[in-house]
């Protein structure tokens, strides 16, 4: 896992064909924005986490997520006990944001 900035996250992400964004926050969270194109993967319901981290391909770059970094760093540790090879958690997670989010349809 690496820790990176809002600006890394931004530059990363423009750059990385095999990008997979995750969000790791709860439902009731997801609700009130999102990263455009981010996956919801509740680490707070680990059941549901992992059985949706088991389907994932080991391959791709993933971005996780939450709302203050944290959670994140939780979640990328399950991702990489499973076999993924690349994480990136965001520090600071969505409440030091200042970028665009989007209202998820539900």
């Amino acid at each position: 896992m690496k820790n990176i900035t809002q600006e890394e996250w931004r530059e990363l992400l423009e750059n990385d064909d095999n990008a997979v964004i995750i969000d790791s926050r709860t439902p009731n969270e997801w609700r009130a924005g999102v990263f455009k194109n981010s996956i919801l993967m509740n680490i707070n319901d680990p059941q549901s986490f992992m059985n949706k981290a088991n389907t994932l391909d080991i391959e791709k770059n993933y971005y996780v997520y939450c709302r203050s970094g944290v959670r994140s760093i939780q979640a990328c540790q399950v991702l990489e006990s499973l076999g993924v090879k690349t994480t990136y958690n965001l520090l600071g997670g969505i409440l030091s944001w200042n970028g665009e989010m989007i209202i998820p349809d539900i």
